[in-house]
């Protein structure tokens, strides 16, 4: 975790420390009367000399003049940033008259906008009440006009229908006449074929007499020929007399039978002519009657025109009278309308300048918002600044940053009855820094390298680290570590939310960086390896997060189940930190990175408390060893990114702990002490740092007592029943950045 020293190294710009980032100043600003630094002003040439300012050193073993030469450096240091703060406020006392300002010119444009509306929606419904009304008028008009044309058109097909009624009632008298005649021809054809009729009646009856006669003496003759027959043999000599007479009388039968059938034609000829006549009757006495009802409603229909014509002139009458009267009123709307369009011409003359002033004001309002942008501007880029100074310092001084982050509330949580016992300063000074807990009745207030409120996001809090770990590319070893108590939200600051790439967490955000970087350098001819390894600290035993052995914890086996040697945490004299038989990867990309680090949290001892469905038992450490090389140049760089989700502190009264999870919360919590004894030693400056009283603070020794950059992560709960515990979080968190460490090194060399 910690690279080897380099002698005779001289103090870096701040665009180095910074990641290569410069502040331009844009103007010089002026001092501001009254002030401690009030007769100070300071130039961006000045700015970039004291950035640029090397330590003049007669004798390099000579400490007080040393220590004298970095006082007063530290004191310039202090008055550029006494002369930035007060510019700032400056700065913003003048963002915040332009915003008055704006907010007046706002008022005042929202006021005549609205003035405008109303202007504008009265003349509006003025116009709109003539049109319809003019509308209305006209569609009346042009509707009586529709009428009076129809009553003239439909004046004049009554006539004409008239006309027609009375030249079909001409042609029907005629037709009524004509099928008169006709009828009285048919009556006479029809007495006559009556006559005819019975003539034929009569001629039947004497055929059927005569035929009936004819029977009558066939059956006599053939009686006769029978006794013929029985005096055959007495009468063969009268035979032949009796066959001609036989013969003559079947002669005249057969002339009787023809002269029937024809009378039988003949009587069907006349039957059929009778029948044709009798239809000719029918058809001509239903025409008859039909000519007649024709007749009677032509002269139903001729009286209701007469009728209709009476009231259709009445009716013309009553609308040319209101439309003369009608023409009248629309004169008089006209002449209305003529006036509300001359008012209407006014009042856009009034809306115009009413538009122009609104121009003009908006004008005004582009003006301000443009100051008031300038003045952000000037404000971000002294903020900016003010971060590398006060970067600056903390890293003269050593000091370890913290950042303190406020989780949001959960579902199931609620706040305190008297309201939100975390609240958040707004004065310069601790704008975006400071933090107040009231806790029974009593303020306390905490100022932290930067606070964030529970809306701030991943990659708020990623952006404010993205520089720290860039400087592991550079050569440095970075250690950021989360401190808290159990349920403040340490792992997913650290992990995120798997599944979820908004949720990604510091760690894959910060590997994602550094391989991303990592292509970006290799345009430049730089040449990286990169080593990972994972191990937790559970109740005081290492277990390698990355071994397929997990069966014995703090103990290596051969394949026979023979102990080997237990892990061990080795410092050497560079004050590099190894763990030994601890597995190393050698990784590639992001992607295999973030699979070793799924199965290092499916390795992580994790358990169920009254306080965390899931809370972490272990210490978790994610280690990259970070090796690279410039051909061009020939410069080697050695870094080390320490990554670090420490366990949560507990009470056992809330978290209900029994059996396995109570030696585990003692276990925590007994480290956690060691930590906090080492680092109340550190601020004390004792000679004596108790280090080894546990393995945590063994091993992150380099990290507290040594030349690396190190920033710790408080995390708080905003739950009301946890204010004791934030409150001693918060409290040993400004212990933390009180601490100094000494000046971080880059760990760099040519190759031979």
């Amino acid at each position: 975790m910690v690279g080897t020293p380099t002698n005779g190294r001289a103090r870096l710009a701040f665009s180095v420390v910074n990641g290569g980032q410069e502040l331009c100043l844009t103007s010089t600003p002026t001092s501001i009367a009254g002030s401690d630094y009030g007769g100070i002003e300071f130039t961006k040439e000045d700015v970039e000399a004291l950035l640029n300012e090397k330590l003049k050193r007669k004798d390099r073993f000579n400490l007080k003049e040393k220590c004298d030469n970095m006082v007063e450096y530290i004191k310039k240091l202090k008055q550029c940033i006494k002369w930035f703060q007060e510019l700032e406020y400056s700065y913003l006392l003048e963002q915040k008259k332009l915003q008055d300002e704006l907010e007046s010119s706002e008022i005042k444009f929202s006021e005549m906008e609205m003035i405008v509306k109303k202007k504008e929606e009265e003349l509006n419904s003025i116009v709109v009440e003539l049109r319809k009304n003019n509308a209305f008028l006209q569609e009346k008009f042009s509707k009586e006009e529709s009428d009076k044309l129809a009553a003239v058109e439909s004046l004049t097909k009554e006539k004409e229908a008239r006309l027609i009624m009375e030249r079909s009632q001409a042609s029907a008298f005629e037709e009524l006449a004509r099928a008169q005649r006709e009828l009285s021809s048919a009556n006479q054809k029809i007495s006559s074929l009556n006559e005819m009729y019975k003539r034929l009646q009569d001629y039947i009856t004497s055929l059927q007499q005569y035929n009936g006669k004819l029977h009558t003496e066939l059956s006599t003759a053939e009686d006769d020929l029978k006794r013929v027959e029985k005096e055959k043999a007495a009468m063969v000599e009268d035979l032949g007399m009796i066959k001609g007479e036989l013969a003559l009388s079947k002669a005249s039968q057969d002339e009787a039978v023809k002269q029937k059938d024809a009378m039988m034609n003949e009587v069907m000829c006349l039957r059929r002519e009778i029948q044709q006549v009798r239809d000719d009757r029918d058809r001509q006495l239903s025409l008859v009657q039909n000519l007649s009802d024709e007749v009677e409603k032509c002269r139903e229909s001729t009286g209701k025109y007469c009728e209709e014509l009476n009231e259709m002139k009445e009716k013309t009458n009553e609308l040319e009278a209101t439309c003369s009267s009608q023409s009248i009123e629309l004169r008089t709307l006209q002449n209305h309308l003529a006036a509300a369009e001359n008012k209407l011409q006014v009042s856009d003359l009034t809306a115009m300048e009413t538009m122009h002033e609104f121009e003009d004001q908006k004008r005004l309002v582009r003006e301000l918002q443009q100051r008031l942008a300038d003045a952000e501007n000037k404000l971000m880029e002294g903020e900016k600044l003010r971060k590398k100074l006060h970067n600056t310092i903390l890293e003269l001084k050593g000091n370890i940053r913290v950042f303190c982050r406020v989780r949001p509330l959960l579902p199931d949580e609620r706040s305190s009855p008297e309201g939100n016992f975390i609240s958040y300063p707004s004065s310069v000074e601790s704008l975006g820094r400071g933090i107040d807990l009231v806790q029974n009745g009593q303020r306390h207030s905490f100022t932290y390298d930067k606070v964030f409120a529970p809306e701030a996001t991943q990659e708020d809090v990623f952006v404010e680290i993205s520089q720290l770990v860039q400087s592991a590319l550079d050569g440095y070893k970075v250690c950021i570590f989360a401190y808290g108590q159990t349920s403040s939200g340490k792992t997913y600051t650290m992990m995120g939310r798997p599944g979820l790439l908004e949720e990604k967490g510091l760690i894959p955000r910060s590997l994602e960086q550094i391989f991303q970087t990592r292509q970006s350098l290799q345009l430049q001819g730089w040449k990286y390896e990169m080593q990972v390894s994972m191990l937790e600290i559970y109740n005081e035993t290492i277990y390698d997060l990355l071994s397929t052995n997990r069966t014995a914890p703090d103990v290596l086996r051969s394949e026979n189940g023979s102990p080997i040697k237990p892990y061990a945490i080795k410092h050497d004299a560079s004050g590099n930190t190894q763990v030994s038989d601890l597995t190393i990867v050698d990784v590639r990309s992001a992607r295999e990175v973030s699979f070793l680090l799924e199965q290092a949290s499916r390795s992580r001892s994790v358990g169920k408390t009254q306080m965390n469905e899931q809370s972490s038992r272990s210490h978790f450490v994610f280690t990259l060893k970070i090796s690279g090389i410039n051909e061009s140049t020939d410069q080697q760089v050695q870094g080390i990114l320490n990554l670090i989700d420490l366990a949560g502190s507990e009470r056992l009264s809330k978290s209900g702990s029994t059996g396995d999870r109570l030696k585990e919360t003692q276990a925590i919590n007994r480290s956690l002490s060691s930590l906090s004894d080492v680092i109340f030693a550190l601020a004390k400056k004792k000679e004596h740092v108790p280090f080894r009283n546990s393995k945590l603070t063994y091993l992150l020794q380099p990290c507290l007592g040594g030349d690396s950059k190190t920033l710790m992560f408080v995390n708080i709960s905003p739950d009301s029943s946890s204010a004791s515990e934030s409150l001693c979080s918060l409290r040993f968190a400004a212990r933390v950045n009180a601490c100094e460490i000494g000046t971080p090194r880059r760990l760099t060399n040519t190759q031979p």
